[in-house]
């Protein structure tokens, strides 16, 4: 799906090959389920300002790509998690799945990461609503996980459907949207940010343009905004960053796009809405 159409992450190793070579790389064909955990993108983002309750009013269009981690589940006595993620937002969703549900749901999770961490990619929310569409799955539960998803993050309830949304609030009141089409080519400096700290500073310097948060990015971390100088016209920052997108029309375009950079890279295709539960 995406993990030909991307640069490994530092220390990740090579891609993943697809069909029965993956599964037998991976070792998903042994699991109950592999899921795969989509990025979004925000195609644009407004700041709308600060709430009482110490969160930002957010107007954001979502698009959910194909660029995605793995999560294999599988029944377990025990819960563990392989990967090296020790307090992963999977874990916080199945704690909090167990407390909406009054029941223990002990699980065995293996994270195949590909989406980088802190880039504005919602590659840790999309591992959250994974894991609760797999549990839900993994033990056939009739719950509705959307309060549970919007307790973990402002972008999980959009994870737990994909496709493309109009959000209001923090982020998390969806109204479902027309899916984007094209390519996009995606590029990742290096480096993460720190949501928390580029909202604080769109407290003080403000902000416009298609994404809002950009001035504030760029103060928090100079280095990006020569990121963005070198990536050149057209490319939009996605999120609080650090990640940038270019929308061409088609997938030789994202490739020419990505191939004359010298940083992490994926192409990458709107993906439609795969439900809430299953």
């Amino acid at each position: 799906m995406g993990d030909p159409d991307r640069r490994p992450l530092p220390g990740e190793g090579p891609p993943l090959p697809e069909g029965p070579a993956r599964a037998r790389l991976t070792g998903s064909a042994s699991w109950a389920l592999a899921l795969p955990a989509h990025a979004k993108l925000n195609l644009d983002l407004a700041v709308l300002g600060l709430r009482p309750d110490g969160f930002h009013e957010v107007r954001t269009r979502y698009q959910a790509i194909s660029l995605h981690d793995l999560l294999l589940i599988e029944p377990a006595a025990t819960t563990s998690l392989d990967g090296g993620f020790p307090d992963d937002l999977v874990l916080r969703a199945q704690r909090a799945l167990e407390r909406a549900v009054d029941r223990s749901l002990p699980a065995r999770f293996r994270l195949v990461k590909r989406i980088p961490a802190g880039a504005g990619l919602a590659g840790g929310s999309a591992d959250a609503a994974t894991a609760l569409r797999g549990l839900a799955r993994l033990y056939g539960l009739a719950v509705d996980l959307a309060p549970v998803a919007a307790e973990l993050g402002a972008d999980v309830p959009f994870q737990l459907a994909g496709g493309a949304a109009d959000a209001s609030g923090r982020g998390e009141l969806l109204t479902p949207a027309r899916q984007a089409t094209g390519w996009y080519a995606i590029a990742w400096p290096g480096f993460p940010l720190s949501t928390p700290a580029v909202y604080r500073r769109w407290d003080e310097v403000g902000g416009e343009g298609e994404n809002a948060l950009t001035r504030a990015a760029f103060d928090v971390e100079p280095k990006l905004a020569e990121f963005a100088t070198m990536l050149g016209e057209g490319w939009r920052m996605t999120g609080s960053g650090s990640a940038f997108f270019l929308p061409v029309a088609t997938r030789a375009q994202s490739e020419a796009a990505a191939a004359r950079l010298d940083c992490w890279t994926a192409v990458a295709r709107p993906v439609g809405a795969w439900g809430g539960v299953g």
